[in-house]
Formats: C-alpha cells, structure tokens, sequence
C-alpha cells in the first residue's frame, strides 16, 4: 500500500511540479498526516522531492523553468504524438466547430490542421498562438486561470463559459489512462474543465499515445464510455483496444 501512495504522489508531483499537504490529505483520507509527511521525507531523502512548508516541490522543479518542464514533455514521444496527429486531422470538416484541449500532442494536432473555415475554441494559450498563424479559422481562446506547467487554463470561470458555447467535435488529452481509473489528471481543475468538455461536445476524440497507458494520476474525468474515437500509435496495448471495442469506441 505504501508503494501505491507512493507512486501516485510521484504522480502528483511529476504532473503538477508540487504538492500540497492540505492536498494529500484529501486524497488519501485514511492515512494520517504524519504518514503522509513520512511520505515526502521519504522522496526527499531519496533526491526526488524537496520539502516546504506545508507541501514539497519536485526537484527537478527548482533548477527549470516552467516553460522548460513543457518543452521536455514536447521533445517526449514526438514520433508517436506526430503520427497521432496526422491520424486525427482525417475528422477535421470544414464548417464545423471543434474544441481542443491543451497539450504536446494537441499543439502538433494544431500544426497539422489544414487553413480553411471552421469555428475553433481551446483550453491551449500556445496552441491559439499556432492557430491565428493560419488565415481562415476563428480562433477562440477559454478565459481562466494558467497553469505554468502545463500552459493550459482552466478553473471556474472557464468552466462557466462552456455553458455557451456548442462544440461538434472535441479533440482531447490526458496525463494518464487504465481500465480501471480512466482518463485522468493530476490536476483537479483542469480535470473539471475537461468533465465539462465531455459533456458539451456531441463527439469526443482522445489522441493519446501508448506511454499514458497504465498511468493514474489523481482525478479522473472520463472512461471510455464517454468518448467517440481513440486515436494512438501502433503499441497500444491489446486489452485496451478491446476494451475500446466493448464500449464501442474505435480505435485508429
């Protein structure tokens, strides 16, 4: 039990850069606080955490910038994520309004995307930015709070302002994925925003590549029951491309 608490506040850590304890605690309500306290000590002493008051900081966060943590998740996994992205443009149709979540692999999506006339709304400051590069589509970009690490926004006034808007298609990410948590993110109000996202659009499309399989970070926010299509490389594992099948998801 301690190795699983363990790996998923590595998790937590790795995604979000940091750690709270007020945190921990409420994801782990059945261990105490000075567990949890053990807990970083523990990553601590092992050189992959450094304490604060009332939380810890991954290490790797206190000698790179922001911007860096989101340019080594871009320079990770880059053939698969490009073949992903080349995949998925096959939905794109002109005069439709489509979503895209924030992300590495959404930002190549965005590259690939052909300049002709449709509406596009996203939760990715930087992929807005690689968007309006092209001539045609309307670009729209949610309001909300950044988040450094991942450069995406979401929170409740972006949640709020999905209520407005109708989305045909939506082209999403996740940090992590199994049978048996789903979808997942290691934050909670991206995780909220992306609930949302699901709810709104008429068709869902995750692009995730084969490294996210069998990862859980703490929030899930959708199964494959609520998505339309998977688009992923070649190495998906088999059991999740019948699970895939089973819920009637197909699998590209």
């Amino acid at each position: 039990m301690n190795t699983q608490r363990r790996n998923a506040i590595m998790e937590l850590l790795n995604s979000k850069g940091e750690v709270s304890l007020k945190e921990l605690e409420a994801l782990f309500p059945t261990c105490s606080s000075m567990t949890l306290r053990r807990d970083l000590k523990y990553f601590e002493e092992n050189g992959l955490a450094k304490r604060t008051r009332g939380g810890a900081v991954a290490l790797s966060m206190l000698s790179i910038t922001a911007e860096d943590v989101y340019s080594r998740r871009a320079r990770e996994n880059t053939t698969a994520k490009t073949l992903i992205a080349r995949k998925a443009v096959s939905y794109i149709e002109s005069g439709r309004s489509y979503y895209l979540d924030s992300g590495t692999t959404l930002m190549l999506f965005a590259k690939e995307i052909p300049d002709d006339y449709f509406s596009i709304l996203t939760s990715g400051p930087n992929i807005a930015l690689e968007l309006i590069k092209k001539q045609k589509p309307n670009v729209m970009l949610i309001g909300g709070v950044l988040n450094r690490n991942t450069i995406s926004i979401s929170g409740a006034n972006a949640t709020s302002f999905l209520n407005s808007i109708n989305i045909d298609t939506a082209f999403m990410a996740t940090s992590g994925f199994s049978l048996q948590n789903g979808f997942t993110s290691g934050t909670y109000s991206e995780c909220e925003l992306k609930r949302e996202v699901l709810r709104r659009a008429s068709s869902v499309i995750m692009l995730m590549d084969s490294s996210k399989c069998g990862k859980s970070l703490p929030y899930t926010f959708g199964t494959l029951k609520d998505i339309d299509v998977l688009v992923s490389d070649d190495n998906l594992p088999e059991e999740i491309k019948a699970a895939a099948a089973e819920n009637g998801v197909t699998v590209i």
